[in-house]
């Protein structure tokens, strides 16, 4: 009895999800905003005097305080102009603070121990949503490679917007409510209705396309109460196959069961000819990689048991083979293009 039960617990977990996980409550989202100022206090390594908006914007600013100047007779090089944006969460309310990126416009050298004036951000119906202001940090961004390490151009104000105006969201006088797939699909969809409908006995969803799921909140919960528990049902996904490549980096993300169809390759001085046979054999010269594949080295062929010729096993393959990252990725690409693999591939 203990080893049944602890199959069904490895089962499930294998193979369930909870519905938060693959979709989002529509209307629940973050909104960016967007803004235009100046970094004052830099080592003299702001914009020179060919950026000729920072010019006019420091004697704006100058003429805001009552100090008329001309931009022509403006040598410093201590302010740089900048754009900052920012991002808003779902229900984010007056007073609650968020970090800003700024990011250099003009000809600065580096941003770094800068301090950021006063900004208004704003979003796309053009009404300022948060103020920005504050000391910039430079060293986060650096180790992620978003700038350079001896010129920063770009930093963090951690903490620097504050909420000025909210992005009203009624959630709880509402009787219907939206769940949309974060990747489309009609099964998953189906399984989704499927799940919550279960969980109460009742039908409370319905799927209306291949990512939107329309809810009703039952009479004895409020709204919020209601997408609480759903956001916690599990279900059972069924994910798209997917192979993610990384060019920069020559990493290949893929799923040990993507199937490969038969196929005949040439890439530079490597030919690959990809046949399924139902009885694995093994030509004179090769070599076993696995009960499953064989590389025969005369003709860089590559063969498989029926059934079995997957990414893995041909990425696998031709790293025996030599072959490098790049011509694996090419490779693929070229398959993919074939009509061998069907899994979806993307190159980031």
């Amino acid at each position: 009895m203990k080893f049944i039960l602890l199959f069904i617990l490895f089962f499930s977990t294998l193979y369930a999800t909870k519905i938060s996980d693959v979709s989002n409550i529509v209307g629940v989202r973050d909104n960016q905003v967007i803004g235009y100022s100046l970094v004052v206090g830099l080592k003299k390594t702001g914009d020179g005097t060919t950026s000729r908006f920072t010019l006019q914007s420091i004697s704006n600013m100058l003429r805001a305080m009552n100090i008329n100047m001309n931009p022509i007779d403006i040598m410093s090089k201590n302010v740089a102009a900048v754009v900052v944006t920012a991002t808003m969460k779902p229900f984010a309310r007056q007073g609650d603070k968020i970090d800003v990126t700024v990011s250099s416009i003009g000809d600065s050298k580096s941003l770094e121990g800068g301090t950021l004036l006063m900004t208004p951000l704003k979003g796309v119906d053009g009404k300022i949503y948060a103020l920005a202001q504050g000391a910039i940090s430079i060293g986060g961004l650096n180790t992620r490679g978003a700038g350079n390490a001896s010129h920063p151009t770009t930093g963090i104000v951690f903490n620097g917007g504050i909420i000025e105006r909210e992005i009203n969201i009624d959630l709880f006088h509402q009787k219907y409510a939206t769940l949309s797939l974060k990747e489309s699909g009609f099964r998953n969809a189906v399984g989704i209705q499927k799940a919550i409908n279960d969980y109460y006995h009742t039908q409370l969803a319905i799927a209306m396309d291949s990512r939107s799921i329309k809810l009703k909140c039952p009479q004895n919960r409020s709204m919020i109460e209601f997408l609480a528990e759903v956001q916690e049902i599990n279900m059972d996904y069924h994910p798209k196959d997917k192979i993610i490549i990384n060019e920069r980096t020559g990493t290949i993300v893929a799923g040990v069961n993507i199937e490969l169809k038969p196929v005949i390759l040439t890439h530079g001085d490597i030919t690959i000819k990809i046949v399924e046979q139902k009885k694995l054999s093994k030509p004179a010269g090769s070599m076993s990689v696995d009960n499953n594949l064989v590389i025969g080295l005369n003709e860089n062929e590559v063969y498989t048991k029926e059934g079995t010729t997957t990414v893995a096993n041909l990425v696998r393959s031709l790293q025996k083979l030599g072959a490098s990252p790049k011509d694996i990725i090419s490779i693929l690409e070229a398959m993919k293009s074939a009509g061998s693999i069907s899994a979806e591939l993307k190159v980031i």
